[in-house]
């Protein structure tokens, strides 16, 4: 066994959120549990017991739970929960109606805006009824092209309340990657930013707004905010009304519209690796129980809590960091370049407001070491009690550096799960120890193990991440997929019956797990998902450029998008050349799609088919060995990407 690097202390075990669960269950149904790995095998046994229990303690506001709650539970996908059931995910959300300080939202410009709980109501409610008379109904779908700010909460707390569906991407997406999101859930309403500040730099998107508001036939409204600038023109802007006139008739009360626990809440992207990114839809019931119960028992949150992730609407993260408004705690919304307007703003903000959990990415804490910043020296972070990260594995350097530089007591969690489910497969754990290197525990509820290649499970080795049984949290399915074949094919083709994640991982001696990366060829520098297919839709644009590759290449303690290029004959890739590639996916896509290196190549390999094979590429950069080579139809090819001298550099 290891050696812990941190362990809560008995005092804390006992008066967690986690504990006392335990005790209510071994009261109730008359077992023993007498640790977190007795409590988690007996929630994956007992479902119908463990979500009903969670159901009763977070009190979830709703008009009936019904008798039944687990429907063909041996169907994976096709099980249904609470089928009975009728609530709504916005009235959960706002139970609190008091003067506490719901959201208090930040950017690099240096302004605070504080929100209480009464006055967020208040503010949904003007929206809610807005968008009611413009006729949204339950189904519709409202999208948001907005920064990280109270506009995008209020936005999706008034367009659920009403049974329509929310979804959003951050405002540093090209047109196409909008129209390659948006453009296949046809919204009726899209609330936007007139711009944002990335860096110290200002980025107007008006224009590209104005575009988007053309491209849409579906769209009847572009209700844009003001982020920029004090007073955007909107005079050239098609179908396009201030914020402020939208909500000028207010109202003090909401009609929550209650719905079945299955009803569509959210819309989330895939990475769009192999085309199109694929429209994730998720329940308002299954993402609320899965947050809570994330939240309460896996990070024990409560109502005396802050809690700040930096994230974007575009990233899943958002999402769940917003549900913590169903604890009653408080949110710090930050919208900016992690690093602006100096090193360690984030850490600022955190002493400034008493920031009990802080959530980021494995790469920020990374880049805060590199940085040479010790938070915990050069500010007072008395009220910080947990670090969350994710987004890519943790080193081991960066556990090493949490409890030295920015704490000694406190729980960092390395949590893992993905857009695909909205929330986590493996979490944090108040009531159990942190080892080096290793997420601490499989979330309750969920029967995730690690399997091999012929879908045996594995301890100690590496294997693909996989969930045997149904969870609430498992998205109902793909938009425009009525038969379910590419949702069945995303996750269920590899093991019948099995959810295959696609993540490359080892449940460790101590009961923990190891993320050792991404199992298929998804980029993910920084911990962004990023999809191949979308750097090669604007690459494509290139005249010059015939085709292209891309891969992540293992860099520094973090992943560096390298593309490789084949161009037109007698042409030789020059700086001008790379810069224009750079501006035009920076243009369509976002400056995070933009590659580190671009390299020319004479050949590309395929396969038999004539499907380009990043996979094999990514391992011939890396030196590891490459398997079925018969399959390419030029195997030859491989050899031009061995030991590249710009890869080392």
């Amino acid at each position: 066994m290891a050696e812990p690097l941190w362990q809560p202390s008995p005092d804390a075990v006992e008066a967690s959120h986690m504990t006392a669960l335990m005790r209510r269950l071994e009261r109730r149904h008359d077992v023993s549990l007498p640790d977190y790995a007795a409590l988690h095998a007996w929630s994956v046994e007992h479902p119908e017991a463990f979500w009903t229990q969670l159901w009763d303690d977070c009190d979830i506001v709703a008009d009936t739970r019904g008798e039944r709650v687990l429907e063909r539970p041996e169907a994976m996908p096709g099980a249904r929960w609470f089928p009975d059931a009728r609530l709504n995910f916005a009235a959960n959300l706002l139970r609190r109606r008091d003067a506490h300080p719901a959201l208090i939202a930040h950017d690099e410009r240096g302004r605070r805006r504080e929100l209480g709980y009464d006055a967020l109501y208040r503010q949904v409610a003007a929206m809610a009824k807005a968008l009611r008379e413009l006729g949204i109904t339950p189904g519709d779908r409202v999208a948001g092209f907005v920064p990280n700010s109270e506009h995008a909460v209020i936005g999706m707390l008034a367009t659920t309340s009403l049974g329509a569906v929310w979804s959003s991407c951050s405002p540093d997406f090209g047109f196409q990657g909008v129209l390659d999101r948006f453009g296949q859930i046809e919204p009726r309403v899209l609330i936007a930013a007139d711009g944002y500040t990335w860096n110290g730099k200002a980025i107007d998107t008006l224009a590209r707004l104005a575009e988007i508001a053309e491209a849409f036939d579906s769209l009847e409204r572009v209700v844009v905010f003001p982020f920029l600038a004090d007073a955007p023109d909107l005079t050239d802007m098609p179908k396009a009304v201030a914020w402020d006139d939208f909500l000028a008739h207010g109202a003090e009360d909401i009609d929550f519209v209650a719905l079945p626990f299955d009803h569509p809440l959210y819309i989330l992207y895939s990475s769009g690796t192999t085309g199109t990114p694929k429209c994730i839809v998720h329940s308002s019931g299954g993402a609320l129980l899965q947050h809570l119960k994330e939240h309460r028992l896996h990070t024990d949150i409560d109502a005396t809590d802050v809690i700040f992730y930096y994230t974007t609407c575009g990233w899943m993260m958002w999402n769940w960091l917003v549900s913590g408004l169903a604890s009653g705690a408080t949110l710090v919304l930050f919208d900016g370049a992690p690093f602006a307007p100096s090193p360690d703003a984030l850490w600022a903000m955190a002493e400034r407001e008493g920031v009990t959990v802080f959530g980021t990415s494995a790469r920020y804490l990374a880049a805060c070491e590199k940085e040479g910043l010790r938070p915990g020296h050069d500010h007072d972070l008395a009220s910080l009690r947990a670090v969350l990260s994710t987004g890519s594995a943790l080193s081991h350097e960066s556990f090493d550096y949490v409890y030295r530089d920015i704490k000694a007591d406190l729980l960092l969690a390395s949590i893992s799960g993905g857009t695909d489910i909205v929330s986590c497969f493996a979490l944090g754990c108040p009531i159990r120890p942190v080892y080096r290197g290793q997420l601490q525990c499989r979330g309750l509820g969920m029967a995730v193990d690690v399997f091999d290649d012929d879908g045996r499970p594995l301890r100690g080795e590496k294997g693909e991440l996989v969930c045997t049984r149904p969870f609430p949290a498992m998205p109902l399915g793909f938009w425009n997929d009525p038969q379910g074949e590419h949702y069945h094919e995303a996750y269920f083709a590899t093991f019948p019956g099995i959810w295959a994640h696609g993540d490359y991982a080892e449940i460790t001696a101590e009961d923990g797990l190891i993320i050792h990366g991404r199992s298929d060829a998804v980029l993910n520098p920084g911990g962004v998902r990023i999809g191949t297919a979308e750097i090669y839709r604007q690459v494509e644009k290139v005249e010059e450029v015939l085709e292209s590759l891309c891969i992540g290449q293992e860099w520094q303690d973090d992943i560096r998008v390298v593309l490789f290029v084949r161009l037109r004959e007698g042409l030789t890739l020059d700086d001008a050349l790379r810069q224009r590639i750079r501006d035009t996916i920076r243009a369509n896509a976002t400056p995070r799609h933009v590659p580190a290196k671009i390299l020319q190549v004479e050949a590309l390999p395929r396969t038999l088919s004539g499907k380009l094979v990043e996979l094999a590429v990514r391992n011939v950069v890396h030196g590891r060995p490459v398997k079925n080579r018969e399959a390419l139809a030029n195997p030859e090819a491989l050899a031009l990407f061995e030991d590249l001298p710009e890869l080392r550099e």
